[in-house]
Parts: structure tokens; sequence; C-alpha cells
């Protein structure tokens, strides 16, 4: 049987080496890719001239964090069917941007998502500015905390528990080159390493799916046949309701949870800046096309490794070494290819939590810099070099704030944190987008009531959820004040962000501003500035 032993030193080393190969050559490439001028439309949005294909690997690169790599992978061999609908659920979530949000949002904004709202909204758009900025920092926060104590998780696949000193290295470290990347790489230092990492992601999951299969002579029978039998379950392992289902809580939650997948990535702040970046909606439309194919590979390669991880390991070796699972993908590579393998998976891993930490830290940074210090503070009136200076010393202190936090709460689980992330992003930001572009009487008031409600909502249910008390696996096992029985507070927290939106506008008693002010918005949508 494999154990964590069997992932040894030399594995360990390897990645090392491998990792800080990777991140000194793109580091390097991303300082020669900077910003060379104080223009912050460089800054914000990098390069406009790249391709569909490029754009689209950048996007795939934002959004495909180290969940899908190990927690997905891992929910697949120890749930079977339930973790394949988690991954079908990460790939549909694309056609939701694609459908609806993308072009809409790509015509009418600017650097941040505050400019699209205040050219629907200018008379109220401080405030509104002030909320999204709240909102943002929240999710990129908590996303941002995820990826780091994601690092250290990681590392205990190769050492145990770590100590005290190596838990804060390895955050400290991790976070320093998240600082390097988007406070003086930019946007284009963001797009060099997401580009990097979604090819390596691609290549190295179907890699090792493709053996996967070979193993099993390129017969997926056998390979679900064999999956079936060791994991414990039977038959029941290729059938819905394995974690899912039985109570009607359990099934509520994975709707919620899905809820949050799908309708969150709409509103993750890093993929609706990452939307802003091509230089037309043209380029756009190819590029979230690739995207979503490029997302459903990597998916489908996922769903693979974990059917193969259970078939050539069992669920007991699997469980043996961690319970959630997020260790199945580095005992699958040991078993395939050694330490060779192992160590190119997890220095993927940790290059999947570099980037997607990246993107956040550049998106919150933005927004501070853009919407609360030159557009409330200033009122428009600073200058390119002094928000660029902002938005700088904002993606250091946004890196800095993450690691500290990330050195609180280490021990926390890394796939809450993010799931609550999607939860406040599908309940606070995503009602206010499609208020803001599809209704006309949508007011400021309304706006403000969705923004903080919805992230009101979200917090609080959670708080109040198994995720923090009650539960084995909670913050606080010995205590229990979760009166709310769901682990992701999306099912009830999106429905009330819609309300809260809807509710705000239709009592406010002055919406005629803001409806005027639609004819002209309604034509930027429609037509667009760059088309």
């Amino acid at each position: 049987m494999v154990t964590a032993a069997a992932i040894d030193d030399s594995s360990l080393q390897l990645t090392f080496v491998l990792f800080l190969t990777v991140v000194v050559i793109t580091l390097f490439t991303a300082l020669l890719t900077a910003p060379q001028r104080d223009e912050i439309s460089e800054f914000y949005l990098g390069n406009r001239a790249m391709s569909p294909l490029r754009n689209g690997l950048a996007m795939c690169g934002d959004y495909l964090s180290a969940a899908t790599l190990l927690g997905s992978t891992g929910l697949v061999a120890l749930t079977g069917y339930d973790g394949l609908m988690y991954l079908g659920g990460t790939t549909v979530a694309w056609m939701m941007v694609l459908l609806l949000i993308a072009e809409p949002l790509h015509r009418t904004g600017k650097f941040t998502l505050g400019d699209t709202v205040a050219l629907r909204l200018p008379r109220q758009q401080r405030p509104v500015r002030v909320a999204l900025a709240v909102c943002i920092l929240a999710i990129a926060t908590l996303y941002l905390v995820a990826q780091l104590v994601g690092s250290v998780a990681l590392l205990t696949q190769f050492t145990g528990v770590p100590s005290g000193t190596t838990r804060t290295l390895c955050v400290v470290v991790i976070g320093v080159f998240v600082i390097l990347y988007a406070s003086l790489g930019g946007m284009p230092g963001a797009t060099v390493i997401q580009i990097i990492k979604a090819v390596m992601l691609v290549v190295g999951v179907l890699f090792t799916a493709g053996w996967v299969l070979h193993h099993f002579d390129w017969n997926p029978n056998a390979l679900l046949e064999r999956a079936s039998e060791r994991s414990g379950s039977g038959l029941s392992f290729l059938e819905p309701g394995l974690r899912y289902g039985g109570t009607v809580s359990n099934k509520l939650d994975f709707l919620s949870l899905e809820l949050a997948i799908v309708l969150g990535l709409a509103a993750l702040p890093h993929v609706l800046m990452r939307l802003l970046t091509p230089r037309n909606s043209g380029v756009l439309r190819s590029s979230v096309l690739w995207a979503v194919g490029l997302v459903g590979a990597v998916c489908f390669g996922a769903g693979i490794m974990g059917l193969g991880a259970t078939a050539l390991l069992g669920r007991d070796a699997i469980e043996s070494t961690d319970r959630t699972g997020n260790a199945s993908v580095l005992l699958l590579a040991h078993e395939l290819g050694g330490s060779v393998l192992t160590a190119l998976l997890t220095c993927l891993a940790y290059l999947t939590l570099l980037a997607v930490a990246v993107g956040l830290t550049l998106a919150a940074a933005s927004s501070l810099a853009h919407d609360l210090y030159s557009e409330v503070i200033r009122k428009g009136r600073a200058s390119e070099t002094e928000e660029l200076t902002v938005a700088r010393l904002s993606g250091a202190v946004i890196g800095v704030l993450g690691i500290l936090l990330a050195l609180v709460a280490w021990g926390a689980n890394t796939a809450t944190l993010a799931f609550l992330a999607f939860a406040i992003a599908a309940s606070a930001i995503l009602p206010t987008i499609i208020y803001t572009l599809f209704w006309r009487r949508f007011s400021a008031k309304g706006a403000l009531l969705s923004l903080y409600g919805g992230l009101l909502c979200s917090v609080l249910l959670a708080t109040f959820s198994p995720v923090v008390s009650s539960a084995p696996g909670s913050f606080y096992p010995e205590a229990d004040f979760a009166w709310f029985p769901l682990q992701n507070p999306g099912i009830v927290s999106i429905p009330v962000g819609f309300l809260l939106g809807w509710l705000g506008t239709v009592l406010d008693k002055s919406p005629g501003e803001e409806a005027a002010a639609h004819e002209e918005f309604e034509v930027r949508m429609l037509v667009g500035a760059d088309d």
C-alpha cells in the first residue's frame, strides 16, 4: 500500500528545484513585460493585442485553482459519481459567463467593474464603488488565504504537520512571490504566469489521465469496474448520492454548492477583470470559447485521475493518508511515475496556487486604487502616476494581509474558504451585475442593498453553519451554534441578494435619473465603443 512515507524526500527536493526554476523564469519574464510607463491602462489591462488562444489560456489560468487539481480529483476518488457532478458544474459555470456576462460587461467596462456601474449610475457612483470595493476585498482576501493555506496543506503531504517555522516560511515565500508578480508586473506579469500555468496544467493533467487509461488498455469500462471494486461501496460508487445523498440536508448542500460555483464564477473579481483585456468583443467571444474548452479538458482529465486513484490505490489507502482525498493526485503520481511524476504534479499544484493568488491580488489592488482611491477619495483628479503608485502599494498591502491571515488560519479548510468566496460573489456582486446590465429601473439604492446585504447574509449564514461549529471538521468542533444546517450558504444568500436589489429599487422614490442614464448605457452595451 502506498502511504505518505512513499512521497519521499527526493520528491520534495525535486519539487523545490522545479518550482524555483519555473518561478525564476516566469518572474524574470513578467518583469520584462511589466509596464514600462506610468500608464494605468497597461497596468490594469496589459497587452490587448493577444490572440484568442492566449487570452483563453489566461482565463483558464485565472479560474482553475489547486482545488480543481487536488480537491476535485480527491472528491472523485472518494465519492465517484458525486465528484464527477461537481466537476461538471465547474465546466458549466463558464457557459454562464459566455452567454450572459462577457460581452455586455466588456462593452461597458473600462478598468474595473466599478466603471461599468458608474456608467449606469453616474450620479450615485461613489457609494456604489465603495460597496463594490468592500465586497471585492472580502472575496479576494478569502480566496487568497485559501491559496496560501493550501500551500501549507500541500507541504504536509511530504513532511506531515509542519513546524511553525516551516509553515511560516512556506506561506511567506509564496506570498512574497505573489506581491512581486502583482505589484511589479501588473496585468502583463499576471498574464505571463497564467498562460504558463494553464499550459502546464492542461498538459500535465491530460498526460496523467492518458497514463491512467493506458494502464487499463484504454478501456473506460475496465477503469470504472476496477474503481467501483476498490471503492468499498460497490456499484453505489458509480451512482448518485454517495456523498450528497440520503438526507434532504445533504441534497440541498450539493445544490447550494453547485449554485455558488456556477453563478459565482461570473462574479469573481479576477475573472471579471480578465474579461476586459481582449481588444474587442469578437476576440473576447473566441477567448471565452477557448477557456470553456480548456477548462472542460482539465476537468475531464481530473475525473479520470480521480477514478484512476481509486482503481489503482483503493479508497482505504487514500483515506489513510488524507481523509479529504487531496493526497490522491500525489499518491496516484507516485504509483504511476515514482518521484519524478510526483514532483512534476506537486510543482504544478504550487504554480497553480501562486497564479490564482496573483490574479486575486491584482483584482483587489485595482479596485482599491481605481474605485476607492482615484474615483472616491480623489474624485477623479488623481494623476496616472499617483494611481499607479497606489495600485502597486495596494498589491503589497493585500499580499501582506493574506500572509498574516493565512498564518493565523493555517488549519482552516481551504475548500470552505474558497466556496464561501464563490457564495459572496454570487450573492452580492452577481445580482448587481445582472440588474445593472439588464434592468432599466435599477437604482443605486438597489445596488447598495444588494451588495452589502448579499455580503452580510453569506458571512452570517456561514458563521452559524457546521463550517464553524458542531462538526468534527469545524473551526470550533466543541462549540455548537450551527443553527444553519448547510455547509454552503448559496442556496439562501443568492436569492436574498437578488431580492434585496429588487426591493431597494422598487422602494426608491426617485429612480428616474437612473432610468434616463440607462438609455445611453444600453446603446454602449449593445454597440460598444471598440467594435
